[in-house]
């Protein structure tokens, strides 16, 4: 099977809007039409709490016209058209939805951050890590998201098989990011964050892309839209990832990024596994 996931940066501005950047996005959203795979995991839709509107559904319909979709925002008390995730799946499956909560710190639960499909042999779930924001002020509160993920995520596997994906906001080893000497207290790269991320794989799951490819270096799936040179210089980080159950990790094909262009921001991740 043939898995995409991607941290879009704003639906509404991918499918709708004129700027030279949504044309950029546009421009991704067609190459993955191209793929065909057999779902598509998208993250920060950043939708009103009704979902998408009958425009959206209509382009969507148009360029995945063989998808099911599955969407969740945010939703009060939390912050209005904030974060979000959305599924697109191929008709010919019919896996069970589910928007499951956490048990994070108030409102994280509300912001539309996760969204599971359960096929026969197997969990796909997705995922928009909060931030730890500005000056860390919400890092207490992404620790303990972290922990209640974690465990979210293990009891998935105790029943069948996880495959995860998402924006985990998290660059795990040096490796993962162009300039760590410079970003230890950045949020993303603080040691509490990349001990978090330690603790998800130690719980039984795989990093599919180091799998595959080993240590290579200077491979990231983010760059800043603020610095403009950060995409030319390749100055970016790994946050997005695919995650599979340890048991099932020798079932992966491939684990690879699919190319932007010059769009910053993040990029999308594909996974091939033979389940």
């Amino acid at each position: 099977m043939k898995f995409i996931s991607w941290n879009i940066d704003s639906l509404n501005a991918a499918l709708t809007s004129d700027s030279a950047r949504a044309l950029l996005t546009r421009s991704v959203v067609d190459e993955i039409a191209k793929k065909n795979a057999d779902v598509i995991a998208i993250q920060e839709t950043k939708l009103r709490a009704t979902g998408p509107t009958k425009k959206h559904l209509e382009i969507l319909h148009e360029k995945f016209p063989d998808y099911e979709i599955a969407w969740r925002s945010s939703e009060e008390p939390a912050r209005k058209g904030y974060a979000g995730t959305m599924y697109l799946y191929k008709k010919s499956f019919s896996p069970k939805v589910s928007y499951p909560k956490i048990g994070a710190p108030e409102p994280m639960d509300d912001e539309g951050r996760i969204i599971t499909l359960e096929f026969e042999n197997f969990y796909l779930t997705q995922v928009y890590t909060p931030n730890a924001g500005d000056g860390l002020k919400r890092l207490a509160e992404r620790q303990a998201w972290d922990e209640q993920y974690r465990h979210y995520l293990s009891e998935l596997d105790q029943v069948k098989p996880v495959i995860a994906s998402g924006d985990y906001n998290v660059a795990h080893e040096e490796i993962d990011l162009k300039h760590p000497e410079s970003n230890h207290h950045s949020a993303g790269f603080t040691d509490e964050e990349r001990s978090g991320f330690s603790k998800l794989l130690a719980s039984g799951f795989i990093d599919t892309f180091r799998k595959v490819h080993g240590n290579v270096p200077d491979v990231y799936t983010w760059w800043a839209q603020r610095v403009r040179t950060a995409k030319a210089n390749n100055s970016g980080w790994r946050i997005d990832y695919w995650l599979t159950s340890e048991r099932i990790s020798d079932q992966v094909v491939a684990s690879d990024m699919i190319d932007t262009g010059k769009r910053a921001d993040h990029c999308p991740i594909e996974l091939e596994i033979n389940i």
